[in-house]
């Protein structure tokens, strides 16, 4: 007996119904992953920005308290391209969503994407 009769071979193509119901099945995941992993690296931007704030305001304290006082500018703690400070060595910090960081005259920073989604304090 030989090899051939033994093994018969059936090559079947896909049908064009099977073709399109793959299709819409990797259309249909599409359209629910791409969203989160859009939402999940928003959110992780997100985060980076808020460490920074939180750094940047650990840094106006310690300023403070080495110097008896709060610093003038925010140039001061985060220095600038040319200059580094003791507070970030390696450079100033960059808001990863492309805002800038602002210091109010209460020595508070926030970051200037945030300013417009912020609420409006009734108190302070």
């Amino acid at each position: 007996m030989s090899n051939k009769k033994m093994f018969k071979t059936s090559i079947q193509g896909i049908t064009f119904t099977e073709l399109l119901l793959i299709v819409l099945i990797l259309v249909v995941l599409s359209v629910v992953v791409i969203p989160q992993i859009t939402q999940s690296a928003q959110e992780a931007k997100q985060n980076d920005c808020d460490a920074n704030v939180d750094a940047i305001n650990s840094a106006i304290e310690m300023f403070n308290a080495d110097n008896g006082a709060y610093p003038a500018t925010l140039a001061d703690v985060i220095g600038t391209k040319g200059t580094l400070t003791p507070y970030f060595p390696d450079g100033p910090p960059q808001c990863p969503l492309g805002g800038t960081y602002l210091m109010d005259v209460k020595q508070r920073v926030t970051c200037s994407h945030n300013l417009a989604q912020r609420p409006t304090p009734y108190f302070e």
